[in-house]
């Protein structure tokens, strides 16, 4: 069975669609070949990078890719991670299904570090369950 291809899409691909995207491949592994974007390129947040690594996930190698670079990639499932994507999420000539789940942005957070810290460990773990969930079900 030939791996399947997962776009995981948010606003500024720089949070919660790199989250995803690290759990996703660490889940799929080499059943499933998965790209983040944004409609809008904001770098890869390092809070994102420092939250996944505490779960022993690297993603500090990832890079924020604005969704027009994928156009040719034909995707088995696009996964919008926030309203706003999903709202402005270009159409994609595909037969991709098409699954959305909004995550708060721990990007917004506003706080002490260690508060901040701590909202970017739930929305990790929010986006770990959902991942597994999706995987489990669509992939293997």
């Amino acid at each position: 069975m030939a791996a399947k291809n997962i776009l995981v899409l948010c606003t500024g691909n720089s949070c919660r669609s790199q989250i995803a995207h690290g759990y996703l491949q660490h889940f799929a592994g080499n059943k499933a070949q998965v790209y983040s974007a944004g409609i809008e390129v904001h770098g890869v947040n390092p809070r994102a990078i420092a939250t996944m690594m505490e779960d022993g996930i690297d993603i500090s190698h990832h890079t924020s890719n604005n969704v027009n670079e994928y156009l040719s990639i034909n995707f088995d499932f696009v996964i919008t991670v926030c309203d706003n994507a999903n709202e402005a999420c270009p159409v994609f000539p595909s037969t991709a299904k098409k699954f959305h789940q909004n995550f708060p942005d721990p990007a917004k957070t506003i706080g002490t570090e260690e508060e901040i810290k701590q909202q970017f460990a739930q929305v990790r773990q929010q986006i770990k369950t959902f991942c597994k969930n999706f995987v489990a079900t669509e992939i293997l």
